[in-house]
């Protein structure tokens, strides 16, 4: 259990079949689709979740309790995930299990140089693939005893939670956002469209990304993002 959380009770131990129960998972991860997906996997696991949507908010969780796993997505609103990594991998009180998340495989060695014990490439959708990827970080006081089933399942999240999603980008997009602001948008909305396979979004995404990169205007890029993002909302879900 997580004895610096004031809430835990005594959960149960491990078992073959749930090999997550007792552990409490923190979240930190700005898509509503992503989080989506890791519930259901900490669900089927036996792994009690918890959420925050940005480094600010992730670390107000931090000086509550402290998770037995910290999930980190590499790109929040607010700052690099790599830098919440930093954070706990030199915390000076008992430590939790990180695991650093992206879409954006590259971003990989830096997650791991920052402390991250492991890194989950987006989509998440893999039972068995998530159990066996958290319990090969974890300490071996914290593995279930025996066999371990193995369950090939695969999770399937609301596609509202895509919509969510497209919604929180057209409201950033509402707001007249600066140079980062659009990097940020951009980021975004390519690893939520890869999530769901929404290719001509995550291609305009990309489009965005590049021009940014490269220091150029990039205006017809954000108002074709603006128009797929207006169709996808006028048609509740258009993927």
């Amino acid at each position: 259990m997580d004895t610096n959380d004031p809430f835990a009770t005594n959960y149960p131990a491990p078992t073959a079949s749930r090999p997550l129960l007792g552990l409490t998972v923190l979240v930190v991860e700005d898509s509503r689709y992503a989080c989506e997906a890791m519930r259901l996997l900490c669900l089927r696991s036996g792994a009690r979740i918890r959420r925050a949507d940005c480094i600010r908010s992730a670390r107000r969780h931090l000086q509550v309790y402290r998770p037995s796993v910290v999930v980190v997505d590499m790109g929040l609103p607010d700052g690099n995930g790599a830098d919440l990594i930093a954070e706990l991998s030199q915390a000076e009180i008992d430590k939790s299990v990180v695991i650093a998340t992206s879409g954006d495989t590259s971003l990989e060695p830096e997650a791991i140089a920052a402390g991250a014990q492991s890194f989950l490439a987006k989509p998440i959708t893999s039972l068995a693939a998530f159990q066996e990827l958290v319990l090969s970080a974890l300490p071996a006081d914290r593995q279930p005893p025996g066999l371990r089933v193995i369950i090939d399942e695969q999770v399937a999240p609301d596609e509202i939670a895509y919509h969510d999603d497209i919604n929180y980008a057209a409201d950033l997009l509402d707001n007249s956002p600066n140079g980062p602001a659009l990097d940020y948008i951009a980021q975004f909305l390519q690893g939520v469209a890869r999530s769901v396979d929404d290719d001509r979004m995550e291609t305009a995404a990309r489009a965005l990304a590049i021009k940014r990169a490269r220091g150029e205007t990039a205006t017809s890029e954000t108002a074709q993002i603006a128009g797929l993002i207006q169709r996808r909302l006028a048609a509740k879900i258009a993927i």
